[in-house]
């Protein structure tokens, strides 16, 4: 079977993890950021390099094609994102990006002929600065004028205002959904980014389904008033409550069910001085479990706990729900053929669902999609202490590579492949 350049692609994912990298080890490319534009220039000149043709949109997504490749058949895409969270690490996206990449180039390299043509795609922001999954979402559903400029930062800067700023950017962005015929197929390669492929000790994971996403912001508000002269009983401290609520959150879900996960990932307190009791605290909160009736119900279930505390504390709650995404099923076409791919390569696969959101979410509402998985150590992902073995990586691009192949129609064997 046609193998990636196994040391190109570490060699790839090291040069890319140094982009953005802090001295204590994690990386930050948030998205539109200027690290963010250093890893797009970069992928860029290995495109070249290559002789590969790269195009975008108005969001930012970027698409990677062999030249001559006709426009007209719908084409099997592979690929994820450059973005990371904050002080996240270096596999999450980028090596479901650049091992896209190393399929295109394989493929060029060898002379391999396909029935459809095989493309690579980094989605812009995929990891939610300024909206969760933005670019797949912009390629999927596409958004309004309105919805575009309602779109606000971590840092609270307009998404219009970066996107006008962005020299990785063209054309419109709220004209960046893709015709029916554009896909025949759309295949990701992933770190696990949890614990269960290493327990195991599996070597490709075949995702299933992609986990129903829940969220809700929610603001405590009461009083600020002199951290010295205000007695304790007659105080409307909004962060005591918010930190009563906090509290009780892993109870709640667990009793709710043993799949499901809350988390609040971020508090803002204002006025936010250590002399003064605080008059709001704004919540940030995501839930998640692959069933979509334990999410509505742990999301009725957390409403009603933030409003009983809200009101034992003696402040007012203000609750504004996230839209709920539903679970993803994979197609079944694209399972078969990572399943396959593995068996050929002798890899030991197991069917595993996903609990974390992805692209391929958005893209298995386009064409018939799957995901790969790799193990994870130690489980770890979104920080510093993120890895994944090489033999891991290149066993979940080699499996990515011949999926690819099979579901774009792979021709005859060229003589030059090896």
């Amino acid at each position: 079977m046609t193998r990636v350049d196994a040391a190109r692609l570490q060699r790839d994912l090291e040069t890319l993890g140094a982009i953005g990298r802090h001295p204590g080890g994690g990386i930050t490319r948030t998205a539109f950021s200027a690290e963010d534009a250093e890893a797009r220039q970069w992928y860029q000149r290995e495109c070249e390099k290559a002789g590969l043709d790269l195009e975008l949109d108005g969001l930012g997504n970027m698409f990677v094609s062999i030249p001559g490749a006709s426009g007209e058949v719908a084409g099997v895409w592979s690929g994820s994102h450059l973005d990371t969270v904050p002080n996240g690490g270096a596999y999450d996206g980028a090596l479901g990006a650049v091992a896209a990449l190393e399929c295109l180039r394989r493929i060029r390299e060898l002379g391999i002929s396909t029935e459809r043509p095989v493309r690579a795609v980094v989605f812009s922001d995929e990891e939610g600065n300024y909206g969760s999954l933005l670019g797949s979402l912009g390629l999927r559903a596409g958004y309004t004028a309105q919805q575009l400029g309602q779109l606000t930062g971590r840092d609270g800067d307009r998404l219009v205002d970066a996107l006008a700023a962005w020299p990785w950017a063209s054309g419109s962005p709220a004209e960046t959904r893709l015709g029916e015929s554009a896909l025949a197929a759309f295949v990701e390669l992933h770190i696990e980014q949890g614990p269960k492929l290493e327990a195991s000790a599996t070597d490709i994971g075949v995702v299933s389904s992609i986990v129903c996403l829940g969220g809700a912001r929610l603001s405590f508000v009461g009083q600020a008033d002199h951290a010295g002269t205000t007695p304790m009983l007659s105080r409307s401290d909004a962060l005591v409550a918010a930190s009563d609520f906090i509290a009780r959150i892993p109870e709640l879900a667990m009793a709710v069910s043993p799949n499901c996960v809350a988390t609040c990932g971020f508090t803002h307190v204002h006025p936010g001085a250590a002399n003064v009791v605080p008059g709001e605290v704004e919540c940030s909160l995501d839930f998640r479990d692959p069933d979509l009736a334990v999410i509505e119900k742990l999301g009725r279930d957390l409403e009603a706990m933030a409003r009983m505390t809200a009101e034992r504390h003696g402040v007012t709650l203000l609750w504004a729900p996230s839209v709920t995404v539903p679970p993803v099923p994979m197609h079944g076409l694209v399972q078969r053929a990572v399943a396959d791919a593995a068996d050929e390569l002798g890899l030991s696969r197991t069917s595993i669902a996903s609990g974390a959101g992805h692209d391929s979410q958005n893209m298995a509402h386009l064409a018939p999609t799957g995901m790969i998985f790799v193990p994870s150590v130690g489980g770890r992902s979104h920080s510093p202490a993120e890895f994944t073995a090489w033999s891991d990586v290149t066993n979940g691009a080699n499996v990515l590579l011949a999926t690819v192949l099979r579901l774009a129609g792979r021709q005859p064997v060229s003589g030059r492949e090896r």
